[in-house]
């Protein structure tokens, strides 16, 4: 039997032969103007939700807690922040106030003492040197020509853990601020696949505001989940455009009491060298942008706990702070180490309750360096 086989028209146009399922294909041209609407919604969506989701941050507004980790929402309070000519305190915790209401802190403590809102809190929770100095970069570009209250916490330095010099993988605070690729922090190990997202997140505004729809409106969980969680619930009446609490309690909530009455021993930590810890380059490097920016800036260098430490471990401490107060005057940057305060004021190794806050504004407002800057 003889086999017969199609031919093809030979009026057939080779362009028109179906390489594919697809039924529509984009040209060259096709394709750039594509991208372009792509790229103009990633910027113009999360412009278009600040004008839909209220926000009208008071005199002792703090990013809530659990917003620490939504750095478009940082970007949208420092951008209200630098509007009025304010002087603005940078730091982790201590700055924020995680024993304490948002009513306790020390820019409250500031304000209330000059008898009006010209201090601003810019700290995040949990908020270390090497991350601080990513969010500066990264999402504190609004912070251009201010009076800034830097603050270094030479608890970051006060063991290799701490400084994230281990080399063992642990997990830490922020670590979507951390550099993805260089210099390398030993004990970051997030695989390459998720190193190049967070670095792409940092310069796509649609990222960013679909991370701070994650946080503010589904308890932290993306979409999927969220569903599979509250199967019975509609997604978008979630979104109810109330932003959470500036005095929303840190998880687990902390008990403010003096650290010698919450059972709490004295330290004796593994201090590492100041020449060679992350933390401290990284410090550094958050001055850097803040002066290359134009930013004036006043170093708070604690406040410690140094009631805590065992006498061995009070005399490096007080090594290292001599050698941080001698970089800064190198500087010529206008400083104040401040003396301990009473240990009935400290929660833990760093952390002041209410009464302590006071006292260290109070300290802070005799600072003659801090009286030219903000006067």
């Amino acid at each position: 039997m003889k086999e017969t086989v199609a031919k093809k028209p030979a009026s057939a146009d080779p362009r028109d032969i179906a390489f594919s399922s697809n039924e529509v294909r984009l040209s060259v041209r096709s394709w750039g103007v594509a991208l372009l609407l792509i790229a103009g919604l990633s910027w113009a969506v999360p412009a278009v939700w600040k004008r839909i989701e209220p926000f009208r941050p008071g005199p002792d507004y703090r990013i809530p807690f659990s917003l620490g980790s939504d750095y478009w929402m940082y970007d949208r309070y420092c951008h209200i922040a630098c509007a009025d000519d304010r002087t603005l305190l940078i730091g982790d915790s201590v700055i924020w106030g995680h024993y304490v209401a948002a009513e306790e802190t020390l820019s409250h403590y500031l304000n209330a003492a000059v008898g009006g809102p010209k201090f601003v809190n810019l700290g995040v929770d949990g908020i270390h040197p090497i991350a601080m100095s990513g969010l500066l970069e990264c999402y504190g570009k609004p912070v251009v020509a201010k009076r800034v209250i830097l603050q270094c916490n030479l608890l970051w330095m006060s063991s290799p853990r701490h400084d994230l010099q281990t080399d063992k993988a642990f997990s830490f605070n922020h670590p979507d601020l951390v550099p993805q690729f260089y210099p390398r922090i030993p004990c970051y190990a997030e695989p390459l696949s998720a190193r190049l997202g967070i670095v792409m997140g940092r310069h796509v505004p649609l990222l960013q505001w679909t991370n701070h729809l994650r946080l503010a409106y589904f308890q932290n969980s993306d979409l999927p989940s969220w569903t599979i969680e509250h199967p019975y619930e509609d997604p978008l009446r979630a979104v109810t455009l109330e932003l959470p609490s500036a005095n929303e309690p840190p998880s687990p909530k902390p008990i403010a009491k003096p650290w010698t009455k919450a059972g709490i021993a004295q330290l004796s930590p593994e201090w590492v060298e100041l020449d060679g810890s992350l933390q401290w380059q990284f410090f550094r490097r958050a001055v850097e942008i803040l002066r290359l920016r134009g930013n004036q800036v006043f170093v708070l260098v604690g406040p410690f706990n140094e009631h805590m430490l065992d006498q061995p471990s009070r005399r490096v401490y007080e090594e290292r702070k001599r050698g941080v107060e001698k970089w800064l005057d190198q500087e010529h940057l206008p400083h104040f180490a401040p003396p301990a305060l009473p240990s009935e004021c400290y929660a833990d190794a760093s952390h002041p309750l209410a009464q302590g806050y006071a006292k260290l504004a109070r300290q802070l407002l005799e600072n003659k360096s801090l009286k030219r800057l903000t006067k």
